[in-house]
């Protein structure tokens, strides 16, 4: 590390990532080092983390103390840390010095498996009471809950001591059976003729050779009676919420088997969900306030990948303008915002994931996310939302509202002629309807694809006819064509985006001297809606044709008609500005 990203990192301040440990009034001891250590090791994430040793909790560099005799030995400090530590961690020790003071900077990785100390000791990284970063105690649950976090559990599988196969309910095991019946294809058909005792089998719910010799948390999560959930598995919980403003509605909480769950969620969510119709030739489509694949898909994932060792229940929460989808546990490894639409399925709980699929319940394909993002735009509403989603809970958002019918329409009429959007056009047109203007770099950011993808999808629509491109190279911008904006209802819009070209721009700079007096280049970038950089050259332009001289410099600078242009023509460049009939600026002749 050098000493220009290290100071970046001290003014950044504390994360869970990053630990100050400072050495103004007394040394750090071996042990609390090697503690320090295990704490960022047994963190969520799996980047690198750093502990820095002579940086104050303030931010203050005040340097670290010699810790083998004189100076501070990097192998050596790596030797202690791998020493003390199981399993070993091999940390990488520098020493970088700012503003002549030295700090000890240990790039900590992150732990597979749950690290502790020689001496048995086990902390992680975690927010505080005081919403500062903090080294806690690690329980037993917070390392299952760790190790389901990298896929090294799952939590599913594990067999409950106390569970007997009594405590299963024949009614769950026909619910079963009816939602692989009701999945139109979906589901696994060869598990609905199996008996009761060999469809747990087949699913991995219990242990059994001719009697049972297990039960797994998968079979009381599916299968379980009310009675068994709440004295066995007291971490499950399910609330469904309706708030109107700070007023609540309906707030109910239920601990029943996750089939029964999502067939209570369902049915509330139909008798809550409006739809609108809309023609489209000699067809009706629906408009519902909230996509069913969506929200389904939605509910279904918060219940799989729920961290089952944590207290806390999954959330519905029907507002009046969205629905908010909350469950307890963080995106599982190498899950995040910024590939959330590309990355490989990760499910916290496997067996469970696989269940849900053979049911019929969720997308075989395991691209569940896609569908929820795809549905909901196609029935023009707002992307759903994941950025409230932090290490501790997953939060999405499905906007609701008014729809908006034009670009449901577009849609629809796009499938009707056999030209359907992908997700990506869907993510690419709802912004440019929204934002009305996209760089390519940004394009790879919203489909979270590589700069050439995008460029590709972009050239596809505007093949298509739904997009045009304007400017060269990195200065290219993206927006709706002429056509697209018409369908939508806003033709004006398209000529507001697309702006003037530039004989017409300076001609709207020359009538504002003419009638203001001067102009400055501010004045000329808004009067154009161009760039500073963009408004200086066609003032330059001016210049240079002497149709405009500039007076003043750097910041005072603004420009005035020369003496030659106030009262007739400018020999040098023919006739008199002015309009046509037609009230649209023409080129001279």
């Amino acid at each position: 590390m050098t000493a220009e990203e290290l100071s970046r990192l001290v003014e950044a301040g504390e994360t869970l990532a990053v630990e100050f440990k400072g050495e103004e009034r007394e040394g750090l001891s071996d042990t609390e080092l090697v503690e320090a250590v295990v704490c960022l090791a047994n963190r969520p994430g799996t980047d690198p983390a750093w502990l820095l040793i002579g940086v104050e909790d303030d931010g203050r560099v005040t340097g670290a103390r010699p810790r083998h005799t004189d100076r501070t030995d990097p192998a050596r400090l790596q030797a202690l840390v791998a020493n003390r530590t199981r399993p070993a961690l091999s940390a990488r020790v520098d020493v970088v010095d700012i503003a002549g003071k030295p700090i000890v900077v240990i790039a900590v990785p992150a732990g597979r498996s749950p690290v502790g100390t020689t001496d048995g000791k086990y902390v992680r990284r975690a927010l505080g009471g005081d919403g500062r970063p903090a080294c806690l105690p690690m329980h037993f649950h917070e390392m299952q809950s760790h190790q389901a976090d990298r896929g090294l559990l799952d939590h599913s599988a594990l067999a409950l001591p106390d569970a007997r196969w009594q405590d299963l309910d024949p009614l769950e095991f026909e619910r079963f059976r009816r939602f692989v019946r009701e999945s139109q294809g979906r589901g696994d058909a060869s598990l609905v003729e199996l008996p009761d005792l060999e469809l747990a089998k087949a699913l991995g719910a219990v242990q059994a050779n001719h009697e049972v010799s297990a039960v797994r948390v998968l079979a009381l999560l599916l299968f379980g009676r009310e009675e068994a959930l709440r004295r066995l598995l007291p971490t499950h919980e399910v609330a469904f919420q309706v708030l109107s403003g700070q007023r609540v509605e309906v707030n109910d909480f239920i601990r029943w088997p996750l089939l029964r769950v999502v067939d209570e969620l369902l049915a509330r969510f139909r008798a809550r969900n409006r739809e609108e119709e809309l023609l489209v030739g000699m067809l009706r489509v629906a408009v519902p306030d909230y996509a069913p694949a969506a929200f389904r898909e939605g509910a279904a994932n918060a219940l799989i990948h729920r961290d089952y060792t944590r207290l806390g229940a999954v959330h519905v929460q029907w507002h009046e303008d969205r629905i908010e989808i909350a469950n307890p546990g963080g995106f599982p490894e190498g899950v995040r915002l910024d590939n959330l639409l590309v990355t490989q399925p990760r499910p916290r709980n496997p067996l469970l994931a696989d269940a849900f699929k053979r049911a019929g319940i969720v997308e075989r394909t395991a691209r569940g996310i896609d569908t929820i993002f795809h549905e909901q735009l196609r029935n023009g509403r707002p992307a759903p939302n994941y950025g409230r989603s932090n290490e501790s809970g997953v939060v999405l958002v499905l906007p609701g509202g008014k729809a908006n019918m034009a670009f449901a329409r577009l849609v629809a009429e796009e499938s009707q002629a056999a030209r359907p959007l992908s997700l990506d056009d869907l993510l690419l047109l709802n912004h440019l309807w929204l934002e009305r203007r996209l760089s390519t770099i940004e394009a790879a950011v919203l489909i979270q694809k590589p700069e050439s993808e995008a460029r590709t999808r972009l050239q596809r629509l505007v093949e298509a006819g739904l997009v045009e491109a304007r400017g060269e190279r990195k200065g290219r911008t993206w927006h709706l064509s002429a056509p697209a904006y018409r369908r939508l209802g806003e033709s004006a819009a398209y000529v507001r985006q697309r702006g003037f070209e530039p004989l017409q721009q300076e001609q709207m700079v020359l009538q504002y001297v003419a009638t203001n007096g001067r102009i400055t280049r501010r004045e000329a970038a808004e009067l154009c809606k161009l760039s500073p950089d963009q408004a200086k050259r066609i003032l330059s332009r001016l210049v240079a044709r002497r149709e405009l001289q500039m007076e003043g410099e750097r910041k005072g600078a603004f420009y005035t008609r020369p003496p030659e242009n106030m009262g007739g023509p400018n020999p040098d460049l023919g006739a008199p500005i002015r309009p046509p009939k037609s009230g649209r600026w023409e080129p001279r002749e």
